[in-house]
């Protein structure tokens, strides 16, 4: 029998939940936490009402995601669960990086786990930091049916969770189902959905300039103001005079 190796290190076990909370509660600043809140819109019958902020930055979440990347999936379900808006998008910036990493079984967990949960994405940074790297990244660009239930869903960041999705296919070139959420939500009476169409739409426009002006001169005369502002930010002052004077 061979002699064991004294000197071999035993097998780290996972990182938990509870020592991650320890870290997170020890880096919580009360002053960042009332700014945070006011930001995004905690007051009764905003956007956010009710959500709860321990102060942490997003830099240092980041680096935390990274310490604690193999954190057991059920511990990452439960800090999603979180009333504390911050473990929320830790638990998202890991789901979104496992994603990154996973093989298509992985993948295909973090993507039903994500579905199943939207009720704790429920807020536009959690939205926008998790949407194209799990749903967009998830789909092909010719079977969108996942993005045109999300984006007709009554849910505001099911909506949202819809068209940032696409940022994922705007980064391959690929232009067509951001034009065709686009043009689903037009009607969408909320402000934030207006700004994620039109920031999708000026992404498309950096890309290519074309497509976006084909779209906007279908489209701009009953574009809400906020997304028409938000799609033509970066054309040049001339044109985006016309377009918000009704007039190309």
């Amino acid at each position: 029998m061979p002699l064991r190796n004294k000197t071999a290190k035993k097998p780290e076990a996972p990182p938990t939940l509870r020592a991650l909370r320890k870290e997170i509660y020890g880096l919580a600043n009360p002053t960042d936490a009332k700014f945070l809140m006011g930001f995004f819109k905690t007051g009764p019958g905003q956007y956010g009402e009710g959500d709860k902020f321990l102060g942490l930055r997003v830099p240092a979440l980041r680096t935390l995601a990274r310490k604690y990347a193999q954190m057991s999936r059920d511990d990452v379900l439960r800090m999603l669960a979180s009333p504390w808006h911050e473990e929320r998008l830790l638990a998202l910036v890991i789901m979104v990086d496992a994603y990154a990493s996973g093989d298509a079984a992985e993948r295909k967990i973090v993507h039903r786990d994500y579905l199943a949960h939207t009720h704790y994405i429920n807020n536009w940074d959690l939205v926008d930091a998790s949407a194209a790297g799990i749903v967009g990244a998830h789909l092909e660009p010719k079977d969108i049916a996942l993005l045109l239930r999300l984006a007709r869903s009554k849910d505001l960041w099911e909506r949202r969770i819809a068209i940032v999705a696409t940022h994922y296919f705007i980064k391959r070139d690929q232009f067509g189902p951001t034009l065709i959420i686009a043009e689903l939500l037009l009607g969408d009476a909320h402000d934030l959905i207006h700004k994620a169409v039109g920031w999708m739409l000026r992404e498309v426009g950096k890309r290519d300039r074309k497509v976006l002006d084909g779209f906007l001169r279908e489209h701009y005369r009953v574009m809400p103001r906020t997304m028409l502002r938000y799609a033509i930010e970066r054309h040049p002052e001339a044109l985006r005079k016309k377009y918000l004077a009704g007039i190309i």
